[in-house]
């Protein structure tokens, strides 16, 4: 005879109570785990709970790994990844996102970003922020969203007044006469101290070493001529000439525009001070770029 403790009953062989035990309500057994629970919400805490089980009780579906049970919650449910958190509805996904400290979340957009500097970077684009900031280059009717990307747009030579980074670099040798931004001792000057334009690299067939063409400043190589020329044409070589204003910070840059986003930044703090927020309106005045 088979006994069942539970039911207070007895059966003719194993068998038969085995066939009660599938059958009755009063047992809820997993099989894997060969655990018998007297409900099926306790059978089914188990399979939420147990690392045995990869369990989506939203389904009641098993899957034969975790990351099978990931990817259908990514795919099926409003689930976060990061915080291994499922959702009733979307917009509980999206609540919590928005509240967390875990999350970098631009709510408007509905987006979730890797960093805050990333998020940052989105909130400041053109997505956001409206294009307030004109580029004072000739028959130019370009405008941006920060200075810093005025600056970046004449120094890449992208802008039709033919201006480009040398000129920026020398209106601002120019006009900041009181060394704000600029280290005169990092500058080219001619005869009478008058400010000379930066120097230009170059190279030709002598930099191939045999298996590439090689930077005689820094040894970095390229394929092609044409890229190591690139290369040298870049602010890569060039003098540190602009620094940060503020006296705790003073990091050097190669070129206006990389300044102007470390002020942009605010990582320093030096932007809320009125003689850099002076200094820098009146440089995005620059018509004498305008050609």
């Amino acid at each position: 005879m088979a006994y069942c403790d539970r039911c207070d009953r007895y059966f003719n062989n194993m068998t038969a109570l085995r066939q009660h035990e599938r059958n009755s309500s009063s047992h809820n057994i997993c099989d894997d785990c060969e655990i018998d629970f007297s409900t099926w919400p306790g059978l089914k805490e188990h399979y939420v709970q147990s690392p045995n089980h990869s369990y989506c009780q939203e389904c009641d579906r098993h899957f034969s790994h975790d990351w099978n049970l990931t990817e259908h919650y990514e795919d099926e449910h409003d689930y976060c990844t990061k915080c291994s958190k499922m959702f009733k509805n979307e917009n509980g996904l999206h609540e919590h996102r928005r509240q967390s400290p875990h999350h970098h979340y631009c709510a408007s957009c509905k987006r979730d970003f890797q960093s805050q500097s990333n998020l940052s970077s989105h909130l400041n684009s053109s997505i956001h922020m409206p294009k307030a900031f004109k580029c004072p280059g000739a028959r130019c009717n370009e405008a941006f969203v920060s200075r810093s990307a005025v600056v970046l747009h004449l120094e890449n030579g992208g802008c039709i007044s033919g201006a480009d980074r040398t000129a920026v670099n020398r209106y601002v040798r120019q006009y900041d006469r009181q060394n704000i931004i600029t280290d005169p001792s990092r500058m080219l000057t001619g005869p009478g101290g008058v400010p000379r334009d930066e120097v230009v690299y170059s190279a030709n067939s002598n930099a191939w070493n045999g298996s590439a063409y090689e930077c005689y400043l820094c040894h970095q190589t390229a394929q092609t001529l044409r890229s190591l020329n690139q290369h040298l044409a870049s602010p890569k070589h060039q003098a540190k000439m602009y620094f940060c204003p503020l006296e705790s910070c003073r990091v050097r840059f190669t070129t206006l525009s990389a300044l102007l986003q470390h002020i942009e930044s605010e990582r320093c703090g030096v932007s809320r001070f009125q003689v850099v927020q002076n200094t820098l309106n009146d440089l995005m005045r620059m018509r004498m770029l305008t050609y």
